[in-house]
């Protein structure tokens, strides 16, 4: 995506696929899924000052790191749309190790 991009005035899956493009770009994730959950907040206060997406991570750049400096990295990835497009962002990263641990372990 180059700098013409207007996230604001993208559809819905291309604001998906930017936010993908951009954590893949930065922290070369062995996987990431981002889903918009914006209809379900529609009507909120600060729905319409964007939208709100989760995203879950699995990038070795998380190795060593607290949970947030974890989710640092993804907000820095996307500084600039956070500040013009995305209201809330809820963020599961993980290292590849913790992704393919059995979760009652």
């Amino acid at each position: 995506m180059d700098e013409s991009f207007s996230f604001l005035e993208a559809s819905p899956d291309a604001r998906i696929a930017f936010i993908e493009a951009r954590l893949t770009k930065v922290l070369a994730p062995q996987s990431v899924a981002v889903r918009d959950d914006s209809a379900q907040h529609a009507g909120h206060a600060g729905a319409a000052a964007g939208g709100h997406y989760t995203v879950t991570i699995v990038a070795d750049a998380f190795k060593g790191k607290p949970r947030v400096a974890r989710h640092r990295l993804v907000y820095d990835a996307l500084a600039d749309v956070m500040q013009r497009g995305i209201h809330a962002l809820a963020i599961t990263a993980c290292t590849p190790e913790e992704f393919s641990r059995p979760a009652n372990v």
